[in-house]
């Protein structure tokens, strides 16, 4: 049976554009608020076109786990909700959120952004845990995008909060220290749809994508982490050529993160 929405849209896509005007390389307006939550110790609304994410940063403290005595650790939650799309539903959490969460997670982890070594007070004793809550409040698409560049700004704000007597943490006070980042890695997306190669897909590409790539790059342009997605296969060459375009348009995404 033939798709007609998606012949549609390739036939959109022949013409050297997208449904919305843009062209094949080209995100939807991107901003980035800072600090918008008074009980965060940091936190950050980014949005990419009408997709809207907020992320917040709590820090707690407490023990190593055994086989890392000497060092903090991270764990990053991803909430779905009905009121950023009609897809989501209340409940345990989906096989989105989950993968959501852990691809944010491991572009962080294995891009070395935090040294988990500084996290550790006292070895075998205490340290702090990094817990990175996601919340998407609408989904227009790209939500990976907007999640991991939601998650890196509120990191960089992230400040300790102020400790007290027998390791009691006051949260109404904050130390003034910043998180120990040693790196920015962000996540890209790179989807085909045909034979053509496209980022910051929206709902409706999302919905026709035959392969999606998740791309995540550090500041000098080397791969942290990388996940593809999608019924069909790539080969080397179609890899290759995704891989370069999240290169390349990581560093846009990287300059509005440094702004």
């Amino acid at each position: 049976m033939v798709d007609v929405v998606k012949e549609h849209m390739l036939s959109i896509l022949k013409k050297g554009k997208r449904s919305d005007a843009r062209g094949f390389e080209d995100f939807r307006e991107i901003k980035i608020e800072y600090n918008i939550s008074k009980s965060a110790e940091g936190s950050a609304k980014v949005s990419i076109g009408d997709t809207e994410v907020i992320a917040g940063v709590k820090l707690e403290l407490t023990e190593p786990f055994p086989d890392t005595p000497d060092e903090g650790g991270i764990m990053i939650n991803v909430e779905l909700r009905p009121m950023s799309s009609p897809d989501f539903e209340l409940g345990p959490p989906s096989h989105e959120a989950i993968e959501l969460s852990r691809v944010v997670d491991r572009a962080i982890r294995e891009g070395h952004a935090l040294d988990f070594k500084k996290l550790c007070l006292k070895k075998g004793e205490s340290c702090w845990m990094v817990i990175i809550d996601i919340y998407p409040v609408n989904d227009a698409g790209n939500l990976f995008d907007a999640a991991g560049l939601a998650a890196m700004a509120a990191l960089q704000e992230t400040k300790f909060p102020k400790i007290e007597e027998n390791n009691v943490v006051n949260y109404k006070e904050s130390s003034g220290k910043k998180l120990p980042l040693k790196a920015m890695p962000l996540c890209c997306t790179v989807v085909k749809i045909g034979d053509y190669f496209i980022v910051d897909p929206d709902n409706e590409e999302e919905k026709e994508v035959d392969a999606k790539l998740v791309v995540g790059i550090l500041e000098d342009g080397n791969l942290c982490s990388m996940q593809k997605t999608g019924e069909m296969g790539l080969d080397a060459n179609e890899l290759e050529k995704m891989v370069d375009l999240a290169i390349k348009k990581t560093k846009e995404l990287r300059k509005v993160l440094s702004k």
